[in-house]
C-alpha cells in the first residue's frame, strides 16, 4: 500500500456479544474519506452522535478500552482498533448499535476476516506518521509497568508479562513488521485468572454468553464441584485443569498471553491517531499502561530532548 491512506472497499458488519455487558449487537465498518480517521457512530442513540478514536476521547480503562463524548460510550474497542491499524486501514467510519463491540472468541480474529472480505481501497493521500525521534519512557514502580519507546523506521513492537506465578511467569511476544499481524497476533485470545474470573462473575461484570472467549490460568486447587459448576458455565459436558490450563480451549501459541497482550498494546497505542514510526517495549503492559503511555507520545513526541515520566 506503500505510505498512501487506506480504507476499505464496501460495507462489512461483524456481529456478536460484549463480553461484559452481555449486549448483543452489530458494528458495521463503512468506506470514508482520506483524512476521515476512525470513529465510531452510535446509530441507537438520538442524532447519532459520532466518537472519534482519539486518546483524548478515552474515558475508562478498568477491563478494556472506553472512549465517550457527553457521557455517549463505546466498549471495549481495542480490538478493532489493532484490526485496523493491522491491516493497514486508516480511514472508517463503524456504526455501533450497543455500548460494547462483541468478543466474539476474543481475539481480533473475525474483525480481521470482516474487513478483508470487505477489501481495502488505496486513497489519494499520503499518511501522515509520528515520528520518534528521541526515547520516551513511562513507569509505574506501584503498578509494575514500565514503557518506552524508542526511534525506528519501523514500528516494532516488544512485549514482557510477568505474574509471578507458575502457570504464567513471564513471557515474549514480539511483532516486527505489521503485515505479520494477521497470522501471528490477530488470533490471539484474552486471558484470565480463575481468581479474577470469580471476582468478575459475582461483580456481574462478565455477562457476554458462555466464555468460551477466554483462556482460563489455575493457579491452585479446585475441587471437582466447582470444575462442574465451571463446565456449567463454559458451556462444556465437563472441564479439568491441563498444565494450569482450564481445557475449555486450546493455545494457538505456546505464548498466546503474551501476543494478546501485544494485540492490545497495539490496538490501546492506535488512539493516537496516526501512524507510529518507533520501537515500542512494554513491560507488563494492561490498558491504563498503553493509553497513559499514548498520552505521553501525544504530548512529548516531536520533542527532542528526552523525555521520562513517572506516573
Amino acid at each position: 500500500m506503500g505510505d498512501y491512506q487506506c480504507t476499505i472497499k464496501k460495507s462489512v458488519s461483524v456481529e456478536g456479544t460484549g463480553l461484559h455487558t452481555g449486549q448483543h449487537g452489530t458494528i458495521t465498518f463503512h468506506p470514508a474519506p482520506a483524512g476521515h480517521g476512525v470513529k465510531f457512530r452510535r446509530v441507537d442513540q438520538k442524532d447519532q452522535p459520532i466518537i472519534p478514536a482519539l486518546i483524548d476521547n478515552v474515558v475508562d480503562t478498568s477491563r478494556g478500552t472506553t472512549i465517550g463524548i457527553n457521557g455517549i460510550k463505546v466498549y471495549t474497542i481495542e480490538h478493532v482498533m489493532a484490526s485496523l491499524t493491522g491491516l493497514g486501514i486508516d480511514n472508517v467510519l463503524i456504526d455501533v448499535d450497543v455500548d460494547e463491540m462483541p468478543i466474539r472468541d476474543g481475539s481480533a480474529k473475525y474483525f480481521v476476516e470482516a474487513l478483508e472480505k470487505a477489501g481495502l481501497e488505496v486513497q489519494d493521500q499520503l499518511r501522515e506518521y509520528i515520528q520518534i525521534d528521541h526515547e520516551i519512557v513511562l513507569k509505574n514502580e506501584e503498578k509494575g509497568f514500565e514503557m518506552r519507546i524508542v526511534p525506528s523506521e519501523e514500528y516494532v513492537i516488544d512485549v514482557t508479562i510477568d505474574y509471578n506465578t507458575e502457570v504464567l511467569n513471564v513471557q515474549h511476544a514480539s511483532l516486527k513488521h505489521l503485515s505479520d499481524f494477521k497470522n501471528e497476533i490477530a488470533p490471539c485470545r484474552t486471558f484470565v485468572f480463575l481468581h479474577e474470573l470469580e471476582f468478575l462473575l459475582k461483580n456481574n461484570l462478565i455477562k457476554g454468553g458462555d466464555l468460551s472467549n477466554a483462556i482460563v490460568f489455575v493457579n491452585r486447587a479446585v475441587s471437582q464441584e466447582e470444575l462442574d459448576r465451571l463446565a456449567t458455565l463454559f458451556n462444556k459436558p465437563k472441564v479439568k485443569v491441563k498444565e494450569g490450563i482450564l481445557n475449555n480451549l486450546e493455545l494457538h501459541f505456546p505464548n498466546e498471553p503474551a501476543r494478546h497482550k501485544l494485540l492490545d498494546v497495539l490496538g490501546d497505542l492506535s488512539l493516537l491517531g496516526k501512524r507510529i514510526k518507533g520501537r515500542v517495549t512494554a513491560f507488563k503492559p494492561g490498558h491504563y499502561a498503553n493509553t497513559e503511555f499514548a498520552r505521553l507520545i501525544h504530548k512529548n513526541a516531536h520533542k527532542k530532548t528526552h523525555t521520562q515520566a513517572h506516573t
